[in-house]
């Protein structure tokens, strides 16, 4: 069992589903209006992204879309990264492990596969808490498509508010501050 940074409790839920930016179905649209870098958080916007020829410079993934095992296809659909980093996380957590591991890989030269055992749904927003100003990250809205999010100063203090209705441990703090 992964160190928990963060933890998603049950009644917090609901705070969580409203997209932190605008849904796009079509890669095009959304890549003409992302910033530099781009971060994605999963396996099927990573892929969309690599299929339009724009790999991500961080792609978080787990092999799962939905809590269901992603297609042959979108599990080959990942950027052919400078390097692969795999970590635990489980569901509606975030470990220390994937928060390091993140946050290393939007510092590093080059791009990061950070490849999950567990679940990657709730590292969106410690993404944006740690992207430079004007990068982007990219996730998916189960149903509905693809969320830009732009980072900016206000963004990134919507992203703050929500993490603080997390249970959340120093550690936490400590790496997306």
């Amino acid at each position: 069992m992964a160190r928990a940074a963060a933890t998603l409790p049950p009644d917090a839920r609901g705070a969580f589903k409203d997209p932190l930016g605008p849904v796009y179905e079509d890669v095009y649209d959304l890549l003409a209006d992302a910033g530099s870098p781009v971060i994605a958080v999963g396996d099927v916007v990573t892929y969309h992204l690599v299929e339009a020829g724009a790999p991500p410079k961080v792609a978080v993934v787990d092999g799962k879309t939905e809590r269901e095992a992603v297609s042959e296809a979108v599990a080959g659909g990942r950027p052919d990264a400078d390097r692969t980093v795999e970590v635990e996380s489980d569901p509606a957590t975030v470990s220390v492990e994937l928060l390091e591991a993140l946050a290393d890989a939007v510092r590093a030269d080059g791009s990061t596969v950070v490849s999950v055992t567990g679940e990657e749904d709730l590292a969106t927003l410690p993404a944006v808490l740690l992207a430079p100003a004007d990068a982007s990250v990219v996730y998916g809205q189960p149903g509905e498509g693809m969320v830009l999010v732009n980072v900016t100063s206000a963004v990134a203090a919507r992203a703050r508010a929500l993490c603080e209705r997390l249970e959340t441990t120093g550690a936490f703090w400590d790496i997306v501050d």
